[in-house]
This record gives C-alpha cells, sequence and structure tokens, in this order.
C-alpha cells in the first residue's frame, strides 16, 4: 500500500478520468489519502455529469478539454503537483479504421501532457501504457509505444526543470470497459448458447482495477524518473476463463481478430539488457539516459533489483504464474 502521507495536500490531475481506471484511482485517492485538489481532465461531458453523481467531494474538480488542445492542458495543470495520464484511444479495430485519430491522441496528446507538465512545474507524471505496446503488431500498440518513449525521453527534454516523468505498463484489467469478461457476462445474461473463443491457446496477463491504481500510486513514491514499471501479475488461458464463468456453455473458435497477438508480451528480449528485476515488479530503464542520472537497480523506497537472465522476455504464455479455473470464478464473483 503507499504512504497516504505521500499525496496529503497534494494536487493531482488525472487525464481520461471518466475511464475506469479514472474513477477507481480517484475513488482511492479520496478514501485512502487526503489531496488538496483532484483534477478530472476529460472530454465527454455526460461521463463526467455521471461521475459527479459518485465523485463529488470538496476536493474535486471537472475539466472539460482534450489531450489533443495544449493550451486547455496547460490552463488544467496550474497548481498541480502530479498527474496521471490515462487518456488514450484504446480499441484496436477503431484504432485501425481510424489511424490519424488514433496518432493525434495518443502521440501528439502525450507530447501535449509532457510540454503543458514541464511548463507547469508539475514535479511527477505517470503514463499508463500496455502490453500492446512491447514489439506492437496494431496501430494502438505502436501508438502506445511510441508514447512511451516519449514520456522517457521528456526526463532529458526537461532539463533544468524539476518535472520527472515514467510509465506503467500492465496487461487486461479485470472487468474494464471492452475486456472479455464483461463481454462474456453479457452473452451469459441474455441466454447464450455458446461463448466465442477466438484461440483456444490464447493467453493473456490479467490485473485487477485496484492492482493497478495501487501499482500507480506506489511508483510516484519510487520513481526517479526515466522507468518503465512492469508489475508481477498472473496469466490465464481464455478457455480457463470461459470454464470458470459458465461451465455449461460450448466454447467455439472463432478466430483471431486481424491486430490481435496469440500471447501477449510486456517484456521484449531486446530490453532485457537495461531491465532489473525486483520484488513484485520489474523496471526497464532507459536505453539512452543523458540528463537524470540515477541508478535503477536500488528506487528511493530501498528496493534493490537485480539484473534479468540474457534473453529474458516477460511474455503471458511462459509467465510462471497462472489463474487456476476457480481462482478466475473467485475473480469473477469479486469483480463488479
Amino acid at each position: 500500500m503507499s504512504d497516504p502521507d505521500f499525496f496529503k495536500d497534494k494536487a493531482i490531475l488525472i487525464t481520461g478520468g471518466t475511464g475506469s481506471f479514472g474513477r477507481q484511482f480517484i475513488a482511492t485517492l479520496l478514501h485512502q489519502h487526503q489531496p488538496r485538489r483532484v483534477v478530472v481532465f476529460s472530454r465527454d461531458e455526460l461521463k463526467q455529469f455521471e461521475m459527479q453523481q459518485d465523485l463529488n467531494a470538496p476536493c474535486m474538480r471537472y475539466f472539460l478539454g482534450d489531450v489533443r488542445d495544449g493550451e486547455r492542458l496547460r490552463q488544467a495543470m496550474r497548481g498541480i503537483d502530479f498527474v496521471v495520464h490515462a487518456a488514450a484511444l484504446k480499441q484496436v479495430p477503431a484504432a485501425e479504421y481510424n489511424p490519424t485519430e488514433c496518432i493525434r491522441t495518443n502521440v501528439w496528446g502525450a507530447e501535449n501532457v509532457i510540454n503543458a507538465a514541464i511548463e507547469s512545474g508539475v514535479q511527477k507524471v505517470i503514463a499508463l501504457s500496455t502490453d500492446k505496446a512491447s514489439s506492437p503488431i496494431n496501430l494502438y500498440g505502436a501508438t502506445k509505444l511510441l508514447s512511451d518513449k516519449l514520456f522517457v525521453a521528456a526526463n532529458n527534454i526537461a532539463g533544468g526543470h524539476c518535472t520527472r516523468f515514467a510509465v506503467v505498463r500492465y496487461g487486461n484489467v479485470v472487468g474494464s470497459r471492452g475486456s472479455v469478461l464483461p463481454f462474456f457476462r453479457k452473452l451469459i445474461r441474455e441466454g447464450a448458447d455458446s461463448l466465442p473463443i477466438t484461440d483456444p491457446r490464447m493467453t493473456r496477463f490479467w490485473i485487477t482495477l485496484q492492482e493497478g491504481v495501487d501499482f500507480v500510486l506506489r511508483n510516484f513514491q519510487r520513481m526517479q524518473g526515466g522507468e518503465l514499471f512492469v508489475p508481477k501479475i498472473p496469466s490465464a488461458r481464455i478457455v480457463d476463463l470461459a470454464t470458470a464463468m459458465a461451465p455449461q456453455l460450448q466454447q467455439r473458435t472463432i478466430g483471431i481478430r486481424p491486430g490481435e497477438k496469440l500471447h501477449e508480451m510486456m517484456i521484449s528480449r531486446d530490453d532485457a539488457n537495461h531491465t532489473f528485476e525486483f520484488d513484485g515488479h520489474y523496471v526497464i530503464a532507459p536505453s539512452i539516459n543523458f540528463i537524470v542520472q540515477s541508478d535503477y537497480r536500488q528506487d528511493v523506497l530501498g528496493g534493490v533489483g537485480k539484473p534479468v537472465p540474457e534473453n529474458f522476455e516477460y511474455v503471458s504464455d511462459s509467465n510462471p504464474d497462472y489463474l487456476s479455473v476457480e481462482e478466475l470464478r473467485q475473480l469473477d464473483r469479486d469483480t463488479p
């Protein structure tokens, strides 16, 4: 758990704050910490209105704006201490069909967040990434890889400014919008006679929403600038998830969709030579480090890492930690 005093009296802004992560992140901040101000920055006025019905603490502020608009970001970041960048276009098929829109939000938007944070004197920024950014095969993953590179390099761009940037990368979030769990639930609720499986061999990394939030909160304390944090999380077979949720239903194979991998990767073999293993997570250090001179083998919380073996890679099918059918069934029960 993160130190509750670390965020006390701090001002925190979350881009894409009305999404699944943003709502859980803010609820956790309000419940466990005492922030001075929490700013939701997003472009959907209806989602903001709906969110205000549940999260309307006196410290809350709601800013309508798009990360494509650098000037609006600068206005929103005035007096902000920490930023979480969660805004992105994430749907793989939509990104392939609308590539320039995805680039404008995920790449140009990342650049705008970086520039606004530096100009506003923000202390720390953490950008959320995805396993699809490691060795990407689709446009969404490629734009997130570019975003990751921008945020890592931003520590050099910041120069003498105080702002430091880091990235958090993880896999599928259980129960988030667009994930397979609510999709299966919908089919089961509607009385489907089978569940569609893209490929019986398919595996994915799994993390709960709260685990993702806690990991980001913790990394605000341990980051030095330039790190890409990857949590150690379990994998799951899609067929096991279907069996856990509806053992009575048949499973029909429909084939892998365009832009989809059989197994997801969070650390590639090419990144192994600058990756360190800690208890509970990995750190991919910057491959080029001009300004921020840090020893990424040790974090400010006292954690000590060790270099991973040569040719190491972190892939969902070779992950030693797998969720069983019963564990997936319990996960389904515990997920709202």
